[in-house]
């Protein structure tokens, strides 16, 4: 059964491999996967935490703060379902004092991708994820390949914070028709959802073309994202996966990302070009 706590006085300190599951809550069958690793690196008598919070400080002002979905009955059965030892569902009162004035801020990876399109959102990722590692004290903690510049970043952090712990990625979870998972996605209306399959369309595409040069990638893409009339890109870039710059050529460890929208829906993904 799984224990349930909203404050951090809750949380007591294991002698057991603790794995920790970071989230901003609604899971669906990619945090289910998340959940499933965490499960097998913490063994048969290791304790799986899983935290959802919706952080205020990644969301930009006017964004979807207030409508982000939070289904607190169904997160809580899919984590008894999962498995899971720990939930910690924490209200903001709970993380952040009002007076607030420490933030943890990376400031190279962050600076570009997505950090270029949403300022500040990294510094809030960064600062809840060094709170959750300080309450748990976990071993490992497991994140998604899809928020690929999310996953560097706090690799960055871990080694320069000098925190004890192992980051473990897990490749992105996707559905039939290949867009990404990911909470934002039932926002989307049907014909917003059926275009928003072209994302991993035009991915693919860009890997099995062999190009080596990322403005005949980016060209490539461009193109055959337009053919759904109603995405509207943000970016598309090709960069080194752990410096997050710009490649001359493709090479070894070269990531094509991109963000678009279908209407008011930001979807994001990415694909390892070597």
């Amino acid at each position: 059964m799984v224990q349930i706590a909203t404050g951090i006085g809750q949380v007591r300190p294991s002698n057991r491999v603790r794995v920790l599951v970071p989230t901003m809550g609604a899971l669906h069958r990619a945090h289910g996967e998340l959940i499933r690793v965490a499960r097998e690196k913490a063994g048969e008598n290791g304790e799986v935490v899983v935290s959802i919070f919706v952080n205020p400080l990644q969301f930009e002002p006017g964004t979807d703060y207030d409508r982000y979905p939070r289904p607190e009955k169904n997160d809580e059965e899919f984590c008894r379902k999962a498995g899971v030892d720990l939930l910690f569902r924490p209200n903001a009162a709970e993380i952040y004092a009002d007076d607030r004035s420490v933030f943890v801020e990376e400031n190279s990876l962050s600076s570009v991708l997505e950090g270029k399109s949403r300022p500040g959102h990294f510094r809030g990722v960064c600062t809840v994820v060094a709170k959750l590692f300080n309450i748990f004290q976990p071993d490992i903690a497991v994140f998604g390949e899809k928020d690929f510049q999310q996953l560097a970043i706090l690799r960055r952090m871990v080694r320069d914070l000098n925190y004890n712990i192992q980051i473990v990625a897990v490749p992105t979870v996707r559905e039939q028709d290949g867009l990404a998972y990911s909470s934002r996605n039932i926002y989307l209306n049907s014909e917003e959802r059926s275009q928003a399959a072209v994302l991993r369309k035009a991915l693919v595409a860009a890997e099995a073309s062999g190009k080596s040069n990322p403005n005949e990638i980016i060209d490539l893409i461009r193109k055959i994202l337009s053919e759904a009339p109603l995405a509207r890109i943000d970016y598309v870039e090709v960069v080194d996966a752990e410096t997050l710059q710009p490649v001359p050529i493709v090479k070894p460890n070269s990531i094509v990302a991109l963000a678009v929208y279908f209407g008011k829906t930001r979807l994001i993904d990415n694909i390892r070009l070597r």
